[in-house]
């Protein structure tokens, strides 16, 4: 009888188990799906998709005055672009941000190159009958907004590139090591599910910061409450990751094969930002561009990471003193 019992009581168990399991394995399915429809929706908001000679580009605008072109980084859009230049709206600033190839609604050509990209950009402008703007390249976005300068420079008014992804020479040394392989691969498989990349918000987010966003997360800790908003919603706002993939996948490949560009030529003022600490390194090709281009500023920051924290208001009125004052008759 006892056997009985005890055979009974380990199926009861066992029964509660499988349960608990069903229960979490829907919970965690309706959050998930309650998530992707808000990030979806999110990313879909107040954008418009434009036909150009270059083909379709989607684009959102804020305020008006100056015109910047916000030049998104890699897993933004052109929500990630007016995530960061919003506030610049309320100061005189026309931000115009678009989803770079790849990205959101705006598709991948055949050439995806840098300075086609910058072509793209030039066509976004006359489309919008844009004469001349400042165009503002973070992260991955910076190559383009150079070829811009570089391939367009009458339609350029000020040049902003933050923690940019760039060329240095190889005798220049580093100002962090290489990415290793594991880290690489680890993000090559987050960018390729909405899922892995929700589930590692939740369960991991320090080290989405210390990876993705290439940022020490003990700077949050020390950091204001509006800034460790501002580094949440970076994340957040990557998914829908699949939405991003394409361009991510294109970035990680232009970022390899980076080639020295003629920087002597560029002529418009410009603005080069980084951190020390910034993870991917763009310190010390920061430093180099800035050294290249006639008259360039350079700020650099001790600790930041590849987000600036700690130095937002800083950083915002620097990039909005350059435009205005370069967009000035």
């Amino acid at each position: 009888m006892s056997n009985v019992m005890t055979h009974i009581r380990r199926r009861g168990l066992l029964t509660l188990i499988v349960l608990a399991l069903i229960s979490a394995a829907l919970l965690i399915g309706w959050r998930f799906d309650r998530d992707m429809r808000r990030a979806r929706a999110q990313a879909a908001q107040g954008s418009e998709l434009l036909q150009t000679p270059c083909g379709p580009i989607e684009y959102q605008e804020a305020g008006a005055g100056v015109p910047l072109l916000a030049v998104h980084g890699s897993g933004g859009g052109h929500d990630q672009g007016m995530a960061f230049a919003a506030p610049l709206a309320a100061h005189g600033v026309r931000v115009i941000a678009m989803s770079r190839f790849g990205y959101l609604r705006t598709p991948m050509p055949a050439d995806a190159t840098a300075a086609a990209q910058a072509d793209a950009h030039v066509c976004l402008l006359d489309a919008l009958g844009i004469a001349k703007a400042a165009v503002m390249g973070g992260s991955a976005g910076a190559p383009s907004a150079l070829q811009m300068a570089l391939r367009h420079p009458d339609r350029v008014s000020a040049l902003v590139l933050l923690v940019p992804l760039a060329y240095k020479p190889p005798t220049q040394a580093d100002s962090a090591p290489p990415m290793p392989a594991w880290v690489e691969n680890t993000m090559v498989r987050l960018i390729s599910s909405d899922f892995l990349f929700w589930a590692a918000l939740h369960v991991a987010r320090d080290q989405l910061t210390k990876v993705v966003l290439a940022t020490p997360p003990e700077l949050l800790t020390m950091a204001s409450p509006q800034e460790r908003a501002r580094i949440d919603r970076m994340l957040d706002h990557i998914l829908p990751v699949s939405e991003r993939a394409v361009g991510l996948v294109s970035d990680t490949a232009v970022g390899k094969h980076l080639t020295a560009s003629p920087l002597h030529t560029v002529r418009v003022p410009t603005l080069i930002i980084s951190a020390r600490d910034d993870r991917y390194g763009t310190f010390a090709t920061a430093q180099y561009t800035a050294s290249q281009i006639a008259g360039a500023r350079f700020i650099g920051f001790d600790q930041g990471g590849h987000t600036w924290v700690g130095h937002d208001d800083e950083v915002m009125e620097a990039i909005r003193a350059l435009v205005v004052e370069a967009g000035r008759p």
